[in-house]
């Protein structure tokens, strides 16, 4: 009777918890069996596992040998656990030095010539893994994000190669970190705009103080280029915020491109996107579009053509950052802090106040229209505002262009960084007693403030997001103080509360 430990780790949501592969050799009938809550992909691995043994030169145990993936009672899923259950079924046979196989963490899946492949959800395995102190062994495929999370890996492509060097005749060298290139790619360039000086106007505010916003015009007059512009006008996401943005793309499968490893994501859902394709869902659990734009930018173009409860689910992550999915197989937490920007049309025909176009939408059909769009939904929008058609003379091709994205994103790292040095967050995530210590307008601007309130029935989350958006503005003006013209620009720019 023999026992042996290798180490790997499940995937629970964008955490990684720990799982030790326990395999004991014992006497009787050949038999293979794996318990601890295996899904069917990891109950085929047995399968596998023995065809990656035997191609590589191995004799298979003719005994009874028990798998078992520690803790029992959390569900384990995919191939990641192959090399392990492989590495444990020899270390337990004494083919390997158990002492030896305890010090690192096995993930791979096995093909049935003994390759090794690469597995979903590596990054976070890897970030865990470099907080305990413990190297990792993986294939080509994962090494670019297993080095990027700092810990000491191993590359493999074959079984027979981490054999050679747990024995010790073969060694693998350790793989370098890999630095992502800090070249970000071209943006598209808010000078492409012509006019719209509000609008951008807005989106340097936006941009500055991490606030959301709404879009409201007719057809054709730039609403979506200017959304599309916003990642332009942001600065870079810092170390964690990448790695925190790379690994729910880590747990989805896909590939991570260093070029733009630090640029912010944008996402633009279409709007017949069902609301677990938005917020996330499936069984295991898997994230959705809301935490695909982490630390970035979610555009919602022709917002009231969205059905009225996927918009609904959006409630709870603009205010917590956090979306929870829960399913009978068990619940993951997924990060979800986002900026939300969104675009609209005045009325169903598109032409409402336009002076160009004609619309005949009774009263009714846009009510009905705008109806779409929940009160709850709006109030967590900071800015709403009406873009209007450019006059004709600014579309000609000699018409002088717009400020850049270069010259607005100066502006915006400058007022960012004024945010970060006095609370450590950028405005639109204070909270609390951080909002009262920090965004208390003058009395003159409080004044003004409350008439606001009396006069459209502002409700208190709109107060206090409008005061969070005059912070910014005043931090764009190098202003200590929240002055009234602060709160007049932050009031003017939400239209729909008139």
């Amino acid at each position: 009777m023999t026992v042996a430990v290798a180490y790997g780790r499940a995937q629970l949501g964008i955490d990684a918890p720990l799982v030790a592969v326990e395999v004991y050799l014992a006497g009787g009938l050949p038999k293979f069996s794996i318990v601890g809550l295996p899904q069917t992909a990891v109950r085929e691995s047995k399968d596998r596992v023995r065809a990656a043994l035997m191609s590589s030169g191995f004799d298979w145990p003719q005994r009874n040998i028990i798998v078992s993936l520690r803790p029992a009672d959390m569900p384990k899923s995919g191939g990641r656990f192959d090399l392990a259950i492989a590495l444990a079924i020899l270390a337990a046979a004494r083919e390997l030095p158990k002492e030896t196989l305890a010090r690192y963490e096995y993930y791979g899946e096995l093909s049935l010539d003994g390759d090794i492949r690469g597995v979903p959800g590596l990054l976070p395995a890897s970030l865990q893994a470099a907080k305990a102190a413990r190297a990792v062994v993986v294939a080509s495929d994962n090494r670019a994000e297993a080095t990027l999370a700092g810990a000491e890996v191993l590359v493999a492509d074959s079984l027979l190669q981490v054999i050679a060097h747990l024995n010790g005749t073969q060694r693998i060298e350790c793989a370098h970190h890999c630095e992502p290139d800090n070249e970000a790619p071209e943006q598209p360039d808010l000078a492409e705009v012509r006019g719209q000086g509000l609008a951008k106007r807005a989106l340097e505010i936006a941009a500055a103080g991490g606030h959301n916003v709404l879009l409201m015009g007719p057809p054709g007059t730039g609403k979506s280029m200017l959304a599309r512009r916003l990642p332009g006008i942001l600065p870079a996401m810092n170390r964690d915020e990448a790695l925190a943005t790379s690994a729910v793309e880590s747990v989805l499968g896909r590939s991570l491109d260093m070029k733009s490893w630090r640029v912010r994501p944008f996402r633009a859902p279409h709007h017949t996107a069902s609301a677990a394709a938005l917020v996330g869902g499936g069984s295991p659990p898997s994230p959705g579009e809301v935490s695909r734009s982490h630390n970035g930018v979610l555009f919602l173009d022709e917002l009231p053509e969205f059905k009225r409860h996927v918009l609904e689910v959006l409630r709870e992550p603009i205010e917590t950052g956090v979306i929870t999915i829960s399913r009978a197989a068990g619940s993951a937490d997924f990060p979800a802090r986002f900026q939300l920007v969104a675009a609209m049309n005045p009325c169903p025909c598109g032409y409402l106040g336009d002076p160009d176009g004609a619309c005949n939408c009774s009263r009714d059909k846009v009510q009905n229209y705008r109806s779409r769009i929940s009160g709850p939904l709006l109030d967590r929008i900071d800015l709403h505002l009406e873009v209007n058609r450019p006059p004709p003379e600014l579309m000609r091709p000699n018409a002088p262009p717009g400020e850049s994205s270069k010259d607005v994103r100066q502006r915006v790292l400058q007022a960012r960084d004024i945010q970060l040095q006095r609370a450590g967050i950028i405005n639109a995530h204070l909270e609390g007693k951080a909002i009262d210590r920090f965004c208390t307008p003058e009395a003159a601007a409080w004044q003004l403030l409350e008439r606001a309130m009396k006069k459209t029935a502002l409700s208190a989350r709109a107060l206090l997001r409008i005061r969070r958006v005059a912070r910014t503005i005043a931090d764009l003006a190098g202003e200590a103080s929240v002055k009234k013209n602060h709160i007049a620009e932050a009031i003017q720019l939400r239209c729909l509360d008139r």
